[in-house]
């Protein structure tokens, strides 16, 4: 029989309120409290939070607090990484970030989601669609991007924008939702 955080990082239905996922929340809360806590000169301190916060980081990992997510353990980053101030990342299960992406302020990542049946949703379960953002991808301030969405290699995404669909690689896309706007041709 599978645990509960086992059905959480396999996009099942699951309990929340489970002991081991409420003890990982707590931790990653005092972890995230310590990292925002820390001062600008204090960079050795935040990279020994931010370690342990997001085992799965790439080199160059560069994260201006405040900075907010579930569990941080799931969470694979590449390197040189640039999350700007304010950002959330709400990895219930799976986000898969590429390097040298960028993050503008407010930009929102949520896995988690809940039953449309309002039946199992009173019972308190929910559940979670995994993320994956390609390499060299620039997401602009204020995005929230939604459950199970694919993001292209070297893709913009314009501030504002709510990513519900998945977008190819190598566009400009913006609105809401959010659009391919036009190819973004390499310079010659």
């Amino acid at each position: 029989m599978k645990t509960e955080k086992e059905k959480m990082l396999d996009g099942e239905l699951y309990d929340p309120l489970d002991k081991q996922l409420s003890d990982e929340r707590l931790r990653t809360r005092l972890l995230i409290k310590a990292l925002n806590d820390t001062r600008e000169d204090q960079t050795q301190e935040r990279a020994r939070i931010l370690q342990e916060l997001i085992p799965n980081a790439g080199a160059g990992l560069w994260l201006q607090p405040p900075f907010y997510c579930d569990y941080g353990s799931n969470m694979i980053i590449g390197e040189k990484v640039f999350f700007n101030f304010n950002c959330i990342v709400l990895d219930v299960t799976y986000v898969r970030i590429g390097s040298r992406t960028l993050f503008g302020p407010n930009v929102q990542i949520y896995t988690a989601t809940h039953p449309v049946d309002y039946k199992e949703r009173a019972a308190g379960v929910e559940f979670a669609k995994p993320i994956i953002i390609g390499e060299d991808v620039w997401v602009g301030g204020s995005a929230i991007i939604c459950p199970g969405v694919t993001i292209g290699d070297r893709t913009i995404i314009g501030a504002g924008s709510v990513v519900t669909r998945d977008i190819p690689s190598d566009v400009f896309a913006a609105g809401n939702p959010c659009k391919v706007v036009r190819e973004l041709l390499p310079k010659q």
